[in-house]
């Protein structure tokens, strides 16, 4: 699907929709707007998954999940769709650093997720004996990716461990909280990866995707917020929902899922028995795991082989007067070989223009601890998470001031790892899966991390769910009205 808003092919019957994530959400969104009769069972007290709504020092801010990429539609498309199209907002200002070698340095351009096409304006960043070890890559002998490989491996032969330490490492931490050198480039970074497949030279590979982006004159901004936080996302989403008729229930965790002797399902969620024709299990690799383990045990135990790393979100608020010390830009990001606690930091008030906006004397400053394989950081008191943010905040920009207020969001377990070979263990589930008519899997550990992939999946999970019911039933599709005039309808 395009995500454009664009229906097509009726999906009957009754379906249940587990999670209620922005993937499950949005499954139920677009079940709905095809004619479907939708209930959505989410364990948890509250809708949204990673996407959450906050506030400090009387400030609206995110403590998930903070931009949408803007160059996939689906995000964007889905916002509009959901009466929030009045409340996007690119950032304020893109312009990023990254804090290594003891000094805050300009982000450098010219790369795909930290891999250069050319070592010009790398710099201050890598060694002049890193600069150099890029310049030997267009005499090196061709290395093949094969059907998958790791990034931080076939980046680091190519070009040298120092791009892989200090550019790729804190770029891909900051989408995954992974390793570098078991993150699969081929699920994680898939245009390099079919790039690399085609050209000898891994800097040549780069600007090749570069030229093409170029050519292809995408314009606009390539990250977009939404004033209040991206967290209003999912909050919008599950209004559509309800106003179309579906029902949506918190609180609810299902404790079984099985294939009715017939067709259909027989879900149990606590006291409640629901018969349904189809089933969207929008959940988390572990939970989804339990759920489909009686009827596909070869899906729950790939499910089960999914890995997670966990990660906390410190959000400080400040006196303006007393932030005074904070440089330009949205922010930093660190990589891990440096030896710091943090991995990353944002100037939530100046990338996003609303926060600034809402409180001019406040200044807001998130910064993100936990990497995959870290557990000891994240078993220590919110108080010292504070603290080593403080002191990594005073060494990088000068930010010696005591906040106003703070808060720390720990997400456990919060992002999937994508090693190598994710990709066949994805297309195993969907095998199992797809012997079960009326069962669709979606959300975060299968296609991509992203809010927009997310809905992808989603999106897929429905084409596939009309596909099984139209051909095993006739039933009569119940079309409701339209919400927000969205495009398609």
């Amino acid at each position: 699907m395009s995500g454009t808003g664009t229906d097509t092919g009726a999906v009957p019957g009754q379906v249940v929709v587990i999670g209620a994530g922005i993937a499950g959400l949005a499954a139920a969104h677009r079940l709905l707007r095809r004619g479907a009769r939708v209930t959505v069972l989410e364990a948890g007290d509250r809708v949204g998954g990673k996407l959450l709504p906050g506030e400090i020092a009387g400030v609206r801010v995110d403590l998930g999940a903070e931009s949408l990429l803007a160059r996939r539609p689906e995000a964007v498309a889905l916002a509009r769709e959901t009466g929030l199209a009045d409340l996007l907002q690119p950032p304020a200002t893109a312009t990023a650093s990254i804090w290594t070698r003891g000094a805050l340095r300009p982000m450098p351009k010219g790369h795909v997720m930290g891999v250069p096409g050319t070592a010009a304006t790398l710099a201050g960043v890598l060694s002049d004996e890193g600069l150099a070890r890029i310049e030997r890559d267009a005499d090196l002998p061709r290395t093949e990716v094969g059907d998958d490989v790791a990034v931080g491996a076939y980046v680091a032969e190519r070009l040298g461990r120092e791009v892989v330490d200090r550019l790729v490492e804190p770029l891909l931490g900051g989408v995954y909280a992974g390793d570098a050198y078991r993150i699969s480039m081929r699920s994680a970074v898939p245009q390099l990866f079919e790039a690399a497949r085609h050209h000898d030279s891994l800097t040549e590979a780069v600007r090749a995707i570069q030229a093409r982006t170029a050519a292809s004159q995408q314009t606009g901004p390539v990250f977009m917020g939404i004033e209040g936080g991206v967290g209003r996302l999912p909050l919008a989403v599950a209004d559509a929902v309800r106003a179309r008729g579906g029902e949506i229930l918190t609180g609810t965790p299902v404790t079984e899922l099985r294939r009715e002797a017939g067709a259909g399902w027989r879900i149990v969620a606590g006291q409640r028995v629901l018969r349904a024709d189809a089933v969207v299990v929008a959940t988390p690799a572990p939970a989804a795991a339990d759920l489909l383990a009686a009827e596909s045990p070869g899906a729950a135990a790939e499910l089960r082989a999914v890995e997670y790393a966990s990660m906390a979100l410190i959000t400080l608020a400040y006196r303006r007067a007393d932030a005074a010390a904070l440089p330009e830009g949205s922010g930093f990001l660190v990589p891990p070989v440096d030896g710091r606690t943090i991995k990353a930091s944002t100037f939530a008030s100046r990338k996003w223009g609303w926060i600034a906006e809402e409180d001019p004397d406040v200044v807001v400053v998130r910064t993100s601890v936990g990497r995959y394989g870290e557990t000891e950081i994240l078993d220590r008191e919110d108080a010292e998470l504070v603290d080593l943010s403080r002191q990594d905040l005073r060494e990088a920009t000068g930010l010696a001031a005591a906040p106003l207020h703070s808060r720390v969001t720990r997400w456990t377990n919060g992002l999937p790892q994508y090693p190598v070979g994710h990709h066949a263990r994805v297309a195993r589930i969907r095998e199992h899966v797809a012997e079960l008519p009326g069962l669709a899997v979606c959300g975060a550990a299968y296609d991509g991390v992203g809010v927009p992939a997310c809905i992808a999946s989603a999106y897929a999970a429905v084409d596939q769910l009309g596909g099984d019911l139209r051909a095993v039933q006739r039933l009569t599709a119940h079309p409701v009205p339209s919400l927000h005039g969205g495009a398609g309808e």
